[in-house]
This record gives C-alpha cells, structure tokens and sequence, in this order.
C-alpha cells in the first residue's frame, strides 16, 4: 500500500506500508525475562516515508517506522507518520515547561500543589502564545529573523517585559507587606516533609548472563 500526501514544508509525502510484518525480537530490555527460549512473533505494519526535501535544503532520506497494528488503511497510514512527527512538537513543548517556565524547578510536597502549578504554568504558556503579535524579536546573534506571528514561546518571553509596560493592568498594583517572623532561631522543624516510596531500584542485567547469574 502506498500513500502520497502534499505538505508544506516537506514537499510530497510518500508512505509505503507493508501488512503483517513483525520485529526480530531477543532476549533483551523487557524480553529478558521471558521463560521461553522461543520469543513470540509479533505482526505488524511496517511503514517507510519518503519526502522531497527537508528545512535546510538537506538530503531527505526514508524514515522507518514500526506499528503493532495489523489491516491498516491508507488513513491509517497517513495518521501514524503525521502523528509521529507531532512528536517534536510535544517534546519541544515540554522542554520550554521544564527549562523556561521552571515546571520541573519547585519541589512541591503535595499532588495537589504540583496540580496548582501545572496549571500556572500552562496558563503562563497561554500568555507567550496570546502576546506573540505584540512582542519584539529580541534574536540571539546566531538565530534567524522570523516574522513576528511566528516568534516561538522562548523569543516571546525575553520580550514579554516590553509588553507588560504596555498593556493595561486591570488589577491593582500590590501592597507592601512584611515576611512573617518564620521558626524561631535555634529551633528545630517539628514537622518533617513525608516520604515516599520510590519504588524498584535494583539495577536490572544487561545480558542473559547476567540476568541467570542474579536469578541463581
């Protein structure tokens, strides 16, 4: 089966299938435990995508890809390669979360706090996305120009301090307050942070022969 789709930045996408195809397995990672000698077989739909022409103006080569389902249809096929490559998309998101936003950066005690701040921080992702017409392309040297309703969440953050000075604030401006007097000096914090339990931590075998040598 054979699938041919217009893109934007690729040019023509073309996604061959194969039915009923299945992986060699070995007695590796997750099969390492099994008991049989004989590993199962496990069908499948192999899918090669090629395209004309990659950002850069680089040389385009197939991308294999693997799926444990069997019968699929051209829109099947279509869906798994597209949805393969949105995977750069999350992956890129998470990682403005984690190393932009701080997401990762509080060490929160409590399932519900770390709820509460997910949320701010997809609310503060929000923002980037909602001020990307307003905020200037402040570029690093080595970055190329984009317009600006292209600017990514990252350039709209080094100059969102620009377009909060000119943007109406309809909340009032903060009160001075004074930090409280906290745990006396000398004193001792009487109630400890609760331990969880981080579960398996043994280190699992690499090969077969070590793996038998833990089991005896």
């Amino acid at each position: 089966m054979t699938t041919s789709t217009d893109t934007t930045h690729y040019g023509t996408a073309e996604a061959t299938a194969w039915d009923r195809m299945h992986p060699r397995l070995t007695h590796r990672g997750p099969w390492l435990e099994h008991m049989m000698e004989e590993l199962p077989v496990l069908h499948g739909t192999l899918l090669r995508l090629k395209v004309e022409h990659l950002p850069g103006d680089r040389d385009p080569k197939p991308l294999w890809l693997w799926c444990s389902a069997i019968g699929a249809t051209g829109t099947d096929v279509d869906r798994w390669w597209q949805a393969f490559l949105r995977r750069f998309d999350l992956e890129h998101t998470f990682r403005l979360m984690k190393q932009t936003l701080g997401w990762t950066r509080p060490k929160v005690r409590h399932s519900d706090t770390a709820d509460v701040w997910t949320w701010l921080i997809i609310a503060a992702h929000t923002q980037l996305r909602l001020a990307r017409p307003l905020a200037e392309d402040l570029r690093r040297p080595w970055e190329r120009p984009t317009p600006p309703r292209r600017l990514t969440p990252a350039r709209v953050r080094r100059g969102f301090r620009n377009v909060r000075a000119t943007t109406a604030r309809p909340a009032a401006a903060p009160k001075p307050s004074r930090p409280g007097p906290g745990r006396p000096p000398g004193s001792k914090n009487k109630h400890r942070a609760k331990h969880h339990d981080v579960g398996k931590t043994l280190k699992r075998a690499e090969s077969i022969k070590e793996h038998k040598a833990q089991r005896d």
